[in-house]
């Protein structure tokens, strides 16, 4: 008999039971107006807090202020460097310029000092070649004066005759200069004229001619002789050594 009751009680034809609380409703709703009042609390609490570490609370409205008036002075602040920045950088601009101009200023007064060396050293050149033509006495009526040569890089040969009429209203002369060249070459005797031949010569008080010579390989120049003709006549003649 205990068995059967028993086995009733453990399978599903066993009579159902219903748990039910022990808490009537009045106080399950009080309850759970506790809970919702706490979590009330801790949300309000929790805003509370997050407004004091923002400093937004009506306590510190003072200081807030106070902080945006400092921020609006470091606006304005930043506003005046900016300026100055922007009126240092047009100054620093405007010197670039001045110096990039003073550079080129200078480079133009070297370039022109260069210049004047150059056209000193001409006039001293030709200051010398016209005192040349000073007559030293006698009763020429030509000669030649300031025969000269000079080696230039070993293969070219500078050369420079002036030929005169030391004589007041001189005709005017109509001739030809012919230059001839001696020296060595390969250790032998050598001479040689100008290649382009004899040069025209026509002046009436003076005249100068002067050219580069190309020398041959294995030449060495030790003489040139310079002749003025007049068709068929000689009326001037100059050698000088090197």
């Amino acid at each position: 008999m205990r068995f059967r009751l028993l086995h009733r009680r453990l399978t599903i034809s066993a009579p159902r039971m219903a748990v039910r609380s022990a808490l009537p409703w009045p106080f399950r709703w009080a309850l759970v107006a506790i809970v919702l009042g706490f979590c009330a609390a801790i949300g309000l609490w929790a805003f509370e807090f997050g407004k004091d570490i923002a400093g937004i609370d009506g306590g510190r409205t003072e200081e807030v202020a106070q902080l945006r008036a400092e921020l609006g002075t470091a606006r304005q602040q930043l506003s005046a460097m900016k300026d100055e920045r922007d009126k240092a950088q047009s100054v620093a601009n405007t010197s670039s310029t001045l110096l990039t101009a003073e550079k080129a200023a200078q480079e133009r007064l070297s370039a022109q000092n260069k210049q004047l060396e150059i056209e000193n050293r001409s006039l001293r050149d030709d200051l010398g070649f016209f005192e040349k033509l000073i007559p030293t006495g006698g009763g020429e009526s030509l000669a030649i004066r300031g025969l000269q040569a000079e080696l230039q890089d070993g293969r070219q040969l500078k050369w420079q005759v002036l030929v005169i009429q030391p004589v007041k209203n001189a005709p005017e002369f109509n001739g030809r200069l012919e230059l001839s060249f001696t020296g060595l070459q390969g250790g032998k005797p050598w001479s040689a004229p100008l290649p382009s031949g004899p040069q025209s010569l026509k002046f009436r008080q003076y005249g100068r001619a002067e050219g580069v010579f190309e020398l041959p390989p294995q030449t060495v120049v030790k003489g040139i002789s310079a002749k003025v003709m007049d068709g068929a006549v000689t009326k001037a003649v100059q050698s000088i050594k090197l």
